[in-house]
């Protein structure tokens, strides 16, 4: 009977390893961070790209280079946002600007690090670090959370942000456009984070960010006005050629086996450690006496009383009882002491009074030359007495409640 329980012990570890074994190819991917109208996460595009198409917008997701057809006739305004996938070449830089300049709108959804922005459009748009947007949640519903977030105005209401007052983007540094005729259009206490720049008969938005356009706070503020205003204007695409990754390939389908080969093989190795001969007569045990508890205790109160009450322990027990009235009662530390006692008998019913009397105890024994051990235990006892009432291990004494 033992052997048949230890056959069905390791026989339910096979079944496990190789359940295991099995679920390696079906593991979940980790959620894209990549800006692409085919990512439904918190920084994709996919939200903002449905709403358009749902509202009635002539929207379109460009998946091929921009020296080619894309760029010929549609659309109307075109958004390119970082990091990208795919690099660009110098080619569809000029092909890029050279459509701007005919009447194209480009909103450039540029990278905060300049290592990830593309080099090529460095000479055509060439962008700085700018300090940190300062904090703010202005304009936020009550209740309505976002910690990674800020509120910034709308400074010049030109274009797309003509009817706009309010965007919701990250906590995070601005971006400066190095062109004189850049145009700071939104920002806070000075750091711009949407530029406006012309170009020929065109004109480019550049954002610091993707954050207007991603789906965590697309619906905060004016973020989904200003795609509306530019939804307006015509056909809107979004560029998704040099969003594309290369395809993961797949892990061979022998994976799962070689997994499920090793797994068996360690359960057999475990199987035959703990089942082998072992090799000679197991030792005896030896049996360890250690010294009980009570002799420990014994041993510290012995070298309690020969040792000297050191002055430092004294005030030490004031401060521990404030930070104990700070995090149950919420007393600041800072109050005085006759404002802290009037505030326990309101909040936990301890007499100011009683409050008062231990705190000059406390003085008097720091006062004293030498500090002996029989005074130092009386305080800790007492002190010890009203932390237990404020953490409520001990029962409030009757008082105004």
């Amino acid at each position: 009977m033992k052997t048949a329980r230890w056959v069905a012990f390791y026989g339910v570890l096979v079944t496990l390893a190789l359940a295991l074994g099995l679920a390696t190819n079906q593991a979940a991917p980790p959620p894209s961070t990549r800006p692409s109208v085919d990512n439904p996460g918190a920084l994709g595009l996919r939200a903002l790209y449905l709403y358009l198409e749902e509202s009635g917008a002539r929207v379109s997701a460009l998946r091929e280079a921009f020296d080619g057809a894309p760029l010929s006739d549609e659309p109307r305004t075109l958004v390119v946002a970082t990091p990208l996938g795919r690099s660009m070449t110098p080619a569809e830089a000029r092909a890029l600007r050279q459509w701007v300049s005919r009447g194209g709108t480009l909103v450039y959804l540029a990278a905060r690090e300049a290592g990830m922005r593309p080099s090529v459009l460095e000479d055509w748009l060439p962008l700085s670090e700018a300090p940190l947007v300062p904090a703010s949640a202005e304009g936020l519903a009550p209740g309505e959370k976002d910690l990674t977030g800020t509120t910034v105005r709308v400074w010049g209401p030109v274009g797309a942000t003509k009817e706009l007052e309010r965007l919701r983007v990250s906590l995070d540094q601005g971006l400066t456009v190095d062109r004189p005729e850049a145009v700071p259009i939104a920002g806070a206490r000075g750091v711009a984070v949407v530029w406006r720049v012309p170009e020929g008969r065109g004109q480019v938005y550049v954002l610091a960010g993707t954050d207007l356009a991603e789906n965590r706070r697309l619906e905060m503020l004016d973020n989904l006005r200003f795609w509306d205003a530019l939804a307006v204007r015509g056909p809107l695409g979004f560029d998704e050629y040099h969003q594309g990754v290369e395809p993961a390939r797949e892990p061979p389908s022998t994976r799962a086996l070689w997994i499920f080969a090793a797994q068996l093989l360690a359960v057999g190795l475990l199987y035959a450690v703990s089942r082998g001969t072992r090799f000679g007569a197991p030792r005896p045990l030896v049996e360890e006496r250690h010294r009980s508890s009570l002799e420990y205790v014994r041993s510290l109160g012995w070298l309690a009383r020969r040792a000297r009450v050191e002055r430092e322990l004294v005030p030490e027990l004031g401060r521990q009882l404030r930070r104990h009235m700070h995090e149950r009662l919420g007393i600041s530390p800072e109050l005085p002491e006759e404002e802290a006692a009037r505030l326990v008998e309101q909040r936990c019913g301890l007499s100011a009074a009683d409050y008062l009397a231990e705190r000059e105890a406390l003085i008097r024994t720091l006062e004293q030359r030498d500090i002996r051990p029989a005074d130092y235990a009386r305080l800790v006892r007492r002190y010890a007495r009203l932390e237990a009432i404020l953490t409520g291990r001990a029962a409030r004494p009757a008082g105004p409640s």
